[in-house]
């Protein structure tokens, strides 16, 4: 089991930014899924995901979150989170936090290191772990990450 942390008011901000962007920008069948990464400057970048009609060029939300922060000049991110809005036909209506998918994880390590945080939800609350307990047999040495 990996070493859940509770989080504090940087990851609640960090949260609530991918609530608000979901939230406002929420289409069914276009964006279900908001997320945001904090950069080594402090700063928030929010995002959304792309749906496609074939699901193969879809694009998840912490991807476009981390493209943003890269975008802005910021070396690193040093946190992610991502939201799922609920489908209109599903009945609780609750915003859920979601792990990040496998290509995700490599993203964050290579653009994070092995120290960057992830928030979770586990029995209804916000936790964060190290991306490194999220893929303990990642290679960390390779070619591509700059950040370790």
């Amino acid at each position: 089991m990996p070493d859940l942390v509770p989080v504090d008011p940087e990851d609640i901000a960090l949260h609530e930014a991918a609530v608000q962007i979901i939230r406002a920008r929420f289409k069914e069948g276009r964006h279900h899924v908001g997320a945001a990464v904090r950069g080594a400057s402090g700063k928030i970048y929010p995002a959304i995901h792309l749906q496609a009609v074939v699901g193969e060029p879809a694009v998840c939300a912490e991807k476009i979150a981390i493209g943003k922060a890269m975008a802005d000049g910021e070396p690193s991110i040093t946190a992610s989170v991502a939201v799922r809005h609920p489908k209109e036909r599903e009945a609780n209506g609750t915003l859920k936090v979601l792990p990040p998918c496998g290509a995700c994880r490599d993203l964050i390590a290579d653009y994070g290191g092995k120290e960057t945080w992830v928030i979770l939800e586990v029995d209804g609350k916000l936790r964060k772990v190290r991306i490194r307990e999220l893929i303990p047999l990642r290679r960390w040495a390779r070619g591509a990450s700059q950040v370790e």
